[in-house]
């Protein structure tokens, strides 16, 4: 190991302490911004930069920037549906039909999120299989639904807090790594070409690669503990962090996309990579892969809790939908190839972005240029839904 080594397990290390430290812990403030932040950086991260690479080549960051204001200007409309028209819209019929549709495309996320987890973490044993795989994650399925069953929101918002925290850690540590290495090879630009594909097919591939940043709407359904101004407030703050990370990210590791190999656009693609940055990065990396996929599927299962809660209107407790929920992923993962229906999540998503947008363009507080700008958000990801590549 070399310094380098050592300087980013040290900041990894000392950044995961603050993390925990009880005054950030339980800050409100802090753990409202969690929920949304942990799942927007969920499983796309890793992937998106040799994503980009190969679609944008050059432009890299430049699309993922484009990616990030256009996901800003989507949780622009659910920020005004929580102020404006939260409590009016669960019982109509585009609320419902929003609702359902973003029911449908969380137990897909969480069994998907979950599965992959076990992936990773029996990679690096003798023991990998298919079997043993599903099993592993209805565990992990148990624990989640159980934690939720007994502590409720609070109990769930622990878990993901570190995760998330640890996330975050590896991930600071690893823009370090790639800030360093750039440094000392004065080399801040890839002369990188795009893979030969048609404008439309180019076009649909970018369209698909908003899921990648998608999660802020899990601030919409925390109501439950938090009020309709911090969930606004912290919604705004994980979509600005999450962008400023993957912003910063993809302009670092780019320079980095001649070592990969040509083809191999995979999760693990970036984990191969950084080795060449610093020894121990790889190590880190599948230690932040499991834990995106893990912080991510709690996001989405506190999610589904609160967007069933408004739906009965209070009627069923938000800690009674975890373990239903935690059925349905395990269900799912038995049944269903899930790479193969994860497509159907992610369209899911965008119809869902539709439908919230055309909720926000017929309330009469907008004006008349704020419900063009959510007529023209609905329009857009009505063409996600319809000609979008989803990134899986």
């Amino acid at each position: 190991m070399t310094y380098l080594d050592y300087a980013l397990v040290l900041i990894a290390a000392l950044l995961f302490g603050v993390m925990l430290l009880p005054v950030l812990r339980r800050n409100a403030y802090w753990r409202a911004t969690v929920t949304p932040l942990a799942s927007i950086i969920g499983s796309g991260f890793l992937v998106v930069a040799p994503l980009l690479a190969d679609v944008a080549g050059p432009y890299g960051l430049a699309a993922m920037v484009g990616i990030v204001v256009v996901a800003y200007v989507t949780g622009w409309a659910i920020r005004f549906n929580i102020a404006h028209s939260e409590s009016g819209t669960a019982g109509t019929r585009l609320g419902r039909v929003s609702n359902l549709a973003l029911t449908m495309a969380y137990v897909i996320s969480v069994a998907f999120y979950i599965r992959l987890l076990a992936s990773f973490a029996l990679s690096m044993t003798p023991f990998e299989s298919a079997f043993i795989g599903d099993l592993l994650a209805s565990a992990v399925l148990i624990l989640i639904g159980g934690v939720g069953f007994l502590r409720g929101l609070q109990g769930l918002e622990t878990l993901e807090t570190v995760s998330v925290s640890l996330k975050l850690s590896i991930i600071v540590a690893l823009l370090v790594g790639l800030f360093t290495y750039n440094a000392s090879q004065g080399q801040w630009t890839a002369d990188l070409t795009a893979a030969e594909m048609d404008g439309w097919t180019r076009f649909r591939m970018m369209a698909g690669m908003l899921l990648v940043v998608q999660g802020f709407e899990t601030s919409r359904y925390l109501g439950e503990a938090y009020s309709a101004g911090t969930r606004i407030r912290t919604m705004r703050l994980a979509q600005i962090l999450s962008g400023m990370i993957y912003a910063a990210f993809i302009f670092l590791v780019l320079p980095l996309m001649d070592f990969l190999p040509d083809g191999k656009i995979s999760e693990t693609a970036i984990i191969d990579v950084s080795a060449n940055v610093a020894w121990v990065l790889p190590i880190m990396l599948v230690i932040a892969a499991f834990m995106s996929q893990l912080s991510a599927a709690i996001a989405d299962t506190v999610g589904a809790g609160g967007l069933v809660g408004e739906e009965t209107g209070g009627k069923v407790a938000a800690r009674l939908t975890y373990p239903a929920l935690a059925a349905a992923a395990i269900a799912l993962i038995w049944s269903f190839d899930l790479f193969q229906v994860v497509s159907i999540a992610s369209r899911a998503f965008a119809f869902y972005y539709m439908t919230q947008a055309l909720i926000a363009f017929r309330q009469p507080q907008g004006g008349f240029y704020r419900r063009l700008g959510f007529l023209m958000v609905a329009l857009g990801m009505g063409v996600v839904v319809l000609v979008a590549i989803p990134v899986g």
